[in-house]
């Protein structure tokens, strides 16, 4: 089959009247609640179709009922091409839609709704990539319809108008008849991940979901890079010229009192300083309050984020029920024991979904303080967060490392620091109060004083 070069993205919509739209739901939200839901569905969805306009080869038009083009313009803004759906039922208008897309010299199209709060720009690429091998493509709902349909213009015959044809468009056997017609015309087709939509009342917890899992109504406007620091001017440098100026990212430098010159370096690296006070989850807490940006991401002074970061995470953090994530960990070392211990820290992480705070936690603003931030302890507050955080959704660790000096293991020994951060960990989960485990923490470290 010849390669697809120009793909075009039609996505259907209504224009947020009252009254006329989403009338399932207004005995539940009323008439203003169900367009205002209307509204704000139709703004998630184009907010994470966004990135996929970056290719040349593919266009996004809005198929619209209601208002008119001026209303819509103003509403969801002049970059995409607008035209009407038009009369007849939903076959028709698809037919049409289809129709006119490969008129225009479109040689794959894909057709999606607005009540799909899981779809993800992804998901859309997946359906372009499976026309290029097969004639359909199809997104299961699991009511039983679908909501996503693409077709490769060079199997549209006029024929395929069967696709639409006869068919009760609020039954639940939609996708199977159209997959037994599919078969009786002869079409290959490839089936996407079945995803959840939001049509009834009891379809609402749907949407919350999706909601209390971060800010996926907007795109992330960037990343606040929060980083305790206590006399790290041996360090600081080279973590916050890793991180890089670009607009999007936010650097804020959360002092716990050092007495060399960590704050002037950070200072006139470009750094957000913050006076505060250890332990390390107080000064966490403070910068996330001070913090501009939806994504938070906390850093330890002696690490470095790896290359494109601030792609990796808000792709990670926009996917269908993650909570947060992190980076694999890579010790700054050519010792062999340290590839063990990063072997098991990646193992864990991946496996029971806990990373800890040398990894570079991140998640969305909304989520760290609907959670609380970090607690107020002197010790295992990255631990106690992310246990919060497994019960809201997923928590993902990216393949890309963070690289983190080696000082901990080398100063105390390999062996003893691994066996000390174990206990640490078992005593914790017996109960023992954050306080008494510090103390017996740094007396089998043989220091006096630490910081956290």
């Amino acid at each position: 089959m010849p390669l697809i070069s120009k793909e075009r993205l039609i996505i259907f919509t209504r224009y947020p009247e009252t009254g006329t739209t989403k009338t399932r739901l207004i005995p539940l939200l009323g008439a203003k609640g169900a367009a205002n839901l209307q509204r704000k569905m139709t703004e998630h969805t184009l907010s994470r179709m966004m990135g996929l306009t970056a290719s040349n080869d593919l266009t996004i038009e809005i198929r619209y009922d209601g208002g008119n083009e001026e209303l819509m313009k103003q509403w969801v803004g002049s970059v995409f091409e607008y035209v009407l759906q038009g009369d007849g039922d939903l076959g028709c208008r698809m037919q049409r839609a289809f129709e006119d897309a490969f008129k225009s010299g479109a040689a794959a199209a894909v057709i999606i709704g607005t009540d799909i709060p899981d779809l993800t720009g992804a998901d859309i690429q997946k359906a372009f990539d499976a026309l290029k091998q097969k004639h359909m493509v199809l997104g299961p709902a699991k009511d039983g319809g679908y909501y996503l349909i693409g077709l490769q213009k060079n199997t549209f015959l006029q024929d395929v108008g069967e696709l639409f044809a006869g068919i009760k468009w609020g039954d639940h056997d939609v996708l199977k008849k159209t997959l037994n017609i599919s078969k009786r015309l002869g079409l290959s087709y490839s089936l996407l991940d079945e995803l959840d939509d939001v049509d009834r009342p009891e379809d609402l917890l749907i949407w919350e979901r999706s909601q209390v899992l971060g800010h996926r109504d907007v795109t992330p406007d960037g990343i606040s890079v929060i980083i305790p620091a206590l006399n790290e001017a041996h360090n600081i440098a080279d973590t916050m010229a890793n991180i890089g100026h670009e607009k999007n990212r936010e650097v804020i430098v959360v002092d716990g009192g050092s007495i060399d010159n960590t704050v002037s370096i950070a200072k006139t690296l470009g750094a957000k300083i913050i006076q505060g006070s250890p332990p390390r989850s107080r000064q966490m807490n403070q910068g996330a309050d001070a913090a501009s940006k939806d994504i938070l991401l906390f850093l330890h002074a002696d690490t470095l984020l790896p290359q494109n970061f601030d792609r990796h995470v808000p792709g990670a953090l926009t996917q269908p029920g993650v909570a947060a994530g992190a980076f694999e960990l890579r010790i700054d070392s050519t010792v062999p024991s340290l590839r063990f211990v990063e072997r098991v820290a990646n193992w864990r992480s991946r496996c029971f979904k806990m990373p800890y705070g040398d990894q570079a936690i991140f998640m969305f603003s909304k989520v760290f303080h609907q959670m609380g931030g970090f607690p107020n302890i002197p010790i295992m507050e990255d631990f106690e967060l992310i246990r919060r955080l497994r019960k809201k959704g997923d928590v993902v660790t990216l393949p890309q490392p963070v690289i983190t000096s080696p000082r901990r293991w080398l100063n105390q020994g390999i062996l003893k620091t691994t066996l000390i951060n174990q206990l640490v960990v078992v005593s914790y989960f017996m109960g023992i109060s954050p306080d008494t485990i510090v103390r017996l923490y740094d007396r089998g470290r043989g220091i006096t004083q630490t910081y956290r």
